[in-house]
């Protein structure tokens, strides 16, 4: 019963501080982390005996044969409801404790028969007989006797030894257990004080984390610019973003649309006017041939042949280009400069503008809904600093730390009378092994003495004094254990009637936790409770709160909230709310109204300028006949290879006005041709001039081609876009603002699961209950006391036991190694076979 109060009061302290905790981590979104402070004990969780162990085991398994029956669950269950009636129900105890009975009977009658049984050996040896008489009659297997009594008593002695090597390690290890008391009890009991008073600094470290959820939650309101404007803009950036691009990219292209017509239509004019000088030239020249050849030498043969060929080549001396039949572009880089008197690229930026301005609309728009939120959340903070002083814990934690420190002045005001008494306990252990151990050398030293001091060839009467010695010393064994030897077993019996229902009905149940399961039967402690440990702590019987249970989850170091079933007194639930708190927050995030509908991508005057673009007429230009053109060469034929012809035809025409005129003309030829051919075939074909005007006249015709349906295509996509602004942006807001409201309150809704975590599982983890009661029952009172009090018994009974059978073989050992009065003699003179006695 002193083992269920104390258990008890190990569970109403645990239940009234409600508190302590290990190490808990939560780490939440966006870098969120919360941690209980971890608590360190210093009493361990489990015990190990070491290397003796080994002999309490080999203790078990003999009570386990002795005391084979299951544990009396319906026994202690009468006792505790105080049913039991010992005159009715006597038998169901003889048969529980039959074999411990039995071994107690042969113990008693031990007891009893050996004092009796020694007292008259002592009287038989007076009176000569029971070996008293110092006469040894001569037998033939005389000396295998010896031996056999030698050998026999020899490994007695080593039995007994073992069990006097048990007793005194036992003796000692209870001795020093003893000793670890003190720091035994100090530990446990610090750890229970630090259960005690780590437990409101812990809860209150819960509850203050919330201001660190708080401050990240204002960060995030105060950044509400980037967050959900933010969030709205990078929603709509897709839609938008393209469209302005192209718009911005159209604005850049009619400028350099404009600087290509310009650069294109300034190079034609260059050109047409070298092609006119150059056909002036010609033409010149032509004129002059032809005068040339109507002189009267060319009606002479051979003359007129040459003269006929000349001018039948004159019609290679024309121009060959149609650079001035080529159109003007004026009309349409007057159209462009009409297009550029809007400035598209300003209009677009306004659109970016507009856009990119969304996050500073939605900051300036949500100014009175953050104010609200904040006060929502300051509210919050305010009702879980009140949660502190809602749980009960303050006002009971000086009564229990005042039990602790009566507990922990009763340990030290009565554990030095408990060492005292030890001490005489293990002077008189002591003193029992010493017993056992002068009886065994007195038996080591019999044996000794009389195998060494034996002479196989001297007579009994002439024995040598070693010898004699020896079996001097085996009688004095034998005395002293006719002595003793009850005394001994007395204490074996008395130790073993204890210890071994200790360890069958305290130790073993416990560790099989056999007592937990009986205590937590319905209604056995108290007769109108079916649980009593609910009905104690809970003050409601019906729960089914168990013993066991309790201990099982402290053993796990599980909190004491869920280990004790505390959410039927105090809800933590309820009080958190947490459903809600988060509706509060989230009706404040409903009323947030972001108004985005004034954005204008490109206003009407961008759209005309788009439109007129499209059509200034730069799409319906022949770029393919200017390219042409300007892929051709000056003139029909070379210049000068027709001047060294006409050179050449004038040197074979005799002396005269013919064929100075000819050289005349070839000359001038030559000179039109480098002064005047060459620099137009540059620009035309080799130089800058040519190389700028085909690439203008080729990005002109990139440009300009689909430009309509390019044009066309910016404008649906803009017009989808503006749509899509006044038709969806307000789902958007809303998917954006709902997103940044979760966001927002899933910061309290994981503060606040990890409060309710953190108090109903984590906090008061009740570890330190299950280990001080380890340490009373398990660790103090069965490895401590009974384990080693019963292999002592199992030693010291060991020995005693094996002290009867050394008896016998003692007494009969001692007649071959003693000195005799009075031998038998053999006669050669009689007849053969005849013995003497003589005296």
């Amino acid at each position: 019963m002193a083992l269920l109060l104390g258990f008890l009061l190990l569970l109403e302290l645990c239940w009234d501080t409600s508190a302590l905790g290990p190490l808990s981590s939560t780490k939440g979104s966006d870098g969120l982390e919360f941690e209980l402070p971890a608590t360190n004990y210093e009493t361990k969780d489990s015990y190990q005996a070491g290397p003796i162990s080994v002999l309490f085991q080999i203790v078990q398994v003999f009570l386990r044969v002795v005391q084979p029956h299951p544990f009396p669950e319906d026994i202690l269950r009468k006792i505790l409801q105080k049913k039991f009636d010992f005159s009715t129900d006597y038998d169901k105890i003889i048969y529980y404790e039959i074999g411990i009975i039995i071994c107690a009977v042969l113990g008693l009658l031990f007891v009893i028969l050996m004092p009796l049984v020694g007292f008259c050996f002592g009287l038989c040896r007076c009176c000569n007989k029971c070996g008293g008489e110092m006469h040894q009659r001569q037998k033939k297997n005389g000396a295998f006797l010896r031996k056999y009594f030698t050998v026999s008593l020899l490994v007695i002695c080593i039995f007994i030894s073992v069990g006097i090597i048990y007793g005194f390690v036992a003796n000692h290890h209870l001795r020093t257990r003893i000793e670890k008391t003190r720091k035994l009890a100090e530990s446990n009991l610090k750890d229970l004080r630090t259960l005690l008073i780590g437990t409101p600094a812990q809860i209150n470290y819960v509850l203050s984390q919330y201001t660190s959820t708080k401050e990240k939650a204002f960060s995030d309101l105060d950044n509400i610019k980037s967050l959900l404007g933010g969030g709205i803009h990078d929603q709509l950036r897709p839609k938008v973003i393209p469209v302005l691009d192209d718009i911005k990219a159209m604005a850049e292209s009619i400028k350099e649309t404009r600087e290509a017509l310009l650069n294109v239509n300034n190079t034609l004019k260059e050109l047409k006017m070298s092609t006119a000088q150059l056909n002036t030239s010609l033409s010149d020249v032509k004129r002059n041939l032809e005068q040339s050849l109507n002189d009267p030498m060319c009606s002479v043969p051979p003359v007129a042949t040459t003269c006929n060929n000349i001018r039948m080549s004159l019609g290679q001396l024309d121009d060959n280009t149609n650079l001035g039949q080529l159109p003007s572009l004026d009309k349409q880089i007057d159209n462009i400069n009409n297009v550029l008197q809007t400035d598209l690229s300003s209009l677009v930026q306004k659109g970016y503008k507009s856009f990119n301005d969304i996050p500073e609309m939605v900051q300036n728009q949500t100014t009175d809904i953050i104010s609200d939120v904040k006060r929502t959340l300051n509210s919050l903070g305010s009702d879980i600093e009140n949660m502190s002083e809602q749980i009960p814990i303050q006002d009971k934690l000086s009564d229990f730390i005042g039990y602790i420190n009566d507990t922990e002045t009763y340990i030290h005001r009565n554990l030095p009378t408990l060492e005292e008494y030890d001490s005489y306990r293990w002077l008189g252990g002591l003193i029992v092994c010493c017993l056992l151990t002068l009886i065994v050398v007195f038996y080591y030293l019999g044996l000794m003495c009389g195998t060494f001091g034996y002479d196989r060839h001297a007579t009994p009467t002439r024995r040598g004094c070693v010898s004699n010695t020896g079996g001097i010393f085996l009688m004095v064994g034998v005395g002293i254990s006719f002595l003793f030897c009850w005394i001994l077993m007395t204490i074996v019996v008395l130790t073993f009637v204890i210890g071994g229902n200790m360890e069958k009905l305290v130790c073993e149940p416990y560790q099989n936790r056999k007592l937990f399961q009986i205590l937590d039967t319905p209604y056995l402690l108290n007769e109108n409770w079916k649980y009593y440990l609910s009905g104690m702590v809970l003050n409601k019987p019906d729960i089914n709160l168990t013993f066991e249970q309790v201990y099982s989850d402290c053993k796990e170091n599980k909190g004491i909230y869920s280990t004790l079933k505390l959410e039927n007194t105090y809800n933590i639930s309820e009080h958190l709310n947490i459903q809600e708190h988060s509706r509060n927050l989230s009706n404040d995030f409903k009323n947030m109204n972001v108004n985005i509908d004034n954005i204008v991508l490109l206003d009407a005057a961008g759209r005309k300028n788009l439109m007129d673009f499209s059509s200034s007429g730069v799409d319906t230009i022949d770029y393919n006949v200017y390219l042409a053109e300007m892929g051709k060469t000056p003139t029909k034929v070379n210049l000068l290879s027709f001047a060294d012809d006409l050179d050449t035809k004038a040197n074979n025409l005799p002396q005269g006005s013919l064929k100075q005129s000819l050289k005349n003309n070839a000359q001038n030829l030559k000179t039109i041709h480098h002064g005047q051919v060459m620099p137009l075939e540059q620009s035309m074909k080799y130089g800058k001039a040519r190389s700028t005007i085909n690439q203008s006249i080729k990005e002109l015709q990139h440009k300009s081609s689909g430009l309509r349906v390019k044009v066309a295509n910016i404008l649906s996509s803009l017009d989808s876009a503006q749509d899509f602004l006044q038709t969806r942006i307000s789902s958007v807001i809303v998917k954006e603002s709902s997103k940044y409201g979760n966001m927002i309150i899933g910061y309290f809704e994981h503060y606040l699961q990890w409060v309710k975590i953190s108090i109903t599982e984590q906090i008061a983890a009740c570890k330190p209950v299950a280990t001080a009661l380890d340490s009373a029952v398990d660790v103090f009172l069965c490895s401590y006391i009974i384990d080693p009090m019963n292999l002592f018994w199992f030693g010291i009974g060991k020995a005693t036991i094996f002290l009867l059978p050394a008896i016998i073989f003692a007494v009969k050992l001692a007649k071959y190694y003693r000195r005799m009065d009075s031998e038998d003699v053999y006669d050669d003179s009689s007849v053969l076979g005849t013995w003497h006695f003589t005296l």
